[in-house]
This record gives C-alpha cells, structure tokens and sequence, in this order.
C-alpha cells in the first residue's frame, strides 16, 4: 500500500507544491490556490468559512483542497502560516486600510500634503515589505543569467512600461545588446524573430496581466530563451514559463498601485550587473549647445 504523501512542512514548499501543481487542480482548487499565494499574511486568522467566501467556493472545497496537498484538513494546514504571523503582516495593510476608512467615511477632505504623505509612506512600508521577502537564490540566478547573455530583450505595457523603460536606459551602458520590445504598430512578433536561445528576456507584467507580455514570453520559451519574469505571483502566466521569477507585490493607496517596489528591483538587477560586470558607469552627457 502506497504510503499518504506527507505535508509541506513550510510555507514556502506549499507555495512550490501549489505551483508545480496548479494547471492539472479543478478550477475551485485553483481558486483557492490563488488565494493562499495571494494572500498569506491572512491565512493564519481566516476561518474556513471566510476562505470559502472569498474563493465563492464551498469550505468543503477548502478541505479537499488542504487533502490534496496531504494535509488532513484545514487547521492543520492553517498552523503552516500563524508561526510569526505577526512580522508576516504587512505594515502597508494597516497603512491602507487607515487611508481606505478615511476616504471611505467621508470625515474629512485630505489636503495635497496628506496624499503626498500617504503615497510615500505606503511606498516605505512597501519597500520594507520587499527586503523582507526578497528571494536571494532567483535574483542570483537573474543576474547571473543577465551576465553570461549577449542579448538582452525586456518587455512590459502600460503601468508597468515604465520598468522596461528605465532598464532599456540603464542597460546600454552595458556592452550587451538591448532589445526592448513595444507594441508600437504591432510589430512586436517580427521583432522576436531576433531572439536565440541564449538570449534573455526581462518580461514585467502584473495581474490583470498583459496579454501583449504574456505572448512574447510564451513566443520566448518558444525559441529557447532563458526568460526573467517580474511578477507578483509564482501562479502568473509568466512565473510558468519564467528560468526565473523574482516576486513583487505593490502597495496600493487610493486605488492607485505604486511602482516602488518594482523599479527597486529592475535598479538592483541592473546595479548587481554592473558590479559583476565591473562596469565603469558614466551617465550620459548632454551635448554640449
């Protein structure tokens, strides 16, 4: 008699398990593996049933979903993340929230300042947030991937263009060869039938997820090359097609998500580059008028 699998012993090996299983779950599994990748930090205190009500599923949906992954119901599954739950919390949460009641109760009109003031801090509270959770092992790999290529294509719309852009600049002052890719005129596929297996594309995309990016990363994995995906969650489109994923998850003030934590990234990628590459960076001169 085959032995039962045992459970993840940690958060993160479910995270893995849930990742290296979620294309064959039923579409309420996968739902409620969203959830549970998603939001973590509240795991620890949710009920089943609430669970259940954010996935619109039934908790017996829940349970199954817990005995897939071995463990022999919910609650045993649920002590996996109330270990440290209270440095698992996000400071921006709170921030939100406070931010969020005061919009939403109409006690008072904020002034420029305060709005200056919410943004900022939600950005520090973020940035934090990303120290603590950056994962050492992929952005090595990233970057190791980035010096060994010749090629070096980058893809990202519309919020999140603004991070191929600045990457697109940062990286010419390398000796690598840059491709950033635009949607301009739709030319995007003939632009790919440049790309070798030895290249590496830096691909930025955030649910909702852009179907232009996911496209060139799955015309990417196509032709062989090696794909960097920056993206909040290992269950994105392009986390499954991705050599390495480097996860980010932005603050949101006023229904606006910031870009703070995703730019902090693509400046580290590009700075650890040029410290392996030992790169003499001079910025760019104007011309002289």
């Amino acid at each position: 008699m085959t032995p039962e699998p045992l459970p993840p012993a940690t958060e993160e090996a479910l995270i893995q398990a849930i990742a290296r299983d979620f294309e064959s779950l039923s579409r309420q599994l996968k739902a409620i593996a969203r959830h549970v990748e998603q939001h973590r930090s509240q795991l620890g205190i949710q009920s089943i049933q609430e669970v259940a009500s954010q996935c619109e599923v039934q908790p017996s949906a829940v349970v199954r979903f817990a005995k897939h992954f071995g463990f022999t119901g919910f609650t045993a599954l649920q002590k996996l993340f109330r270990d440290g739950l209270a440095q698992q919390i996000s400071p921006s949460r709170n921030y939100q929230s406070r931010i969020r009641q005061a919009i939403e109760s109409g006690a008072r009109d904020l002034s420029s300042a305060e709005i200056a003031h919410a943004l900022i801090g939600g950005g520090i509270a973020g940035m934090e947030e990303l120290q603590r959770s950056l994962q050492e092992p992929a952005f090595e790999d990233s970057v190791n991937l980035l010096a060994e290529a010749d090629s070096i294509w980058l893809m990202a719309t519309r919020r999140s263009f603004a991070v191929s852009t600045y990457l697109a600049y940062a990286l010419q002052h390398t000796d690598k060869r840059i491709h950033h890719i635009t949607s301009a005129g739709s030319m995007q596929d003939g632009q790919l039938r440049g790309m070798r297996p030895q290249d590496v594309l830096i691909a930025v995309s955030f649910a909702p997820y852009a179907e232009e990016t996911e496209s060139i990363v799955r015309h990417a994995h196509e032709r062989g090359a090696c794909i960097i995906a920056i993206t909040d969650s290992r269950l994105s489109p392009l986390a499954r097609f991705a050599t390495c994923s480097l996860l980010v998850q932005e603050t949101s003030v006023f229904g606006f998500r910031a870009l703070t934590n995703s730019m902090a990234v693509a400046q580290s990628l590009f700075m650890a580059l040029a410290y392996r590459l030992e790169l003499d960076y001079q910025p760019t001169r104007a011309s002289a008028v």
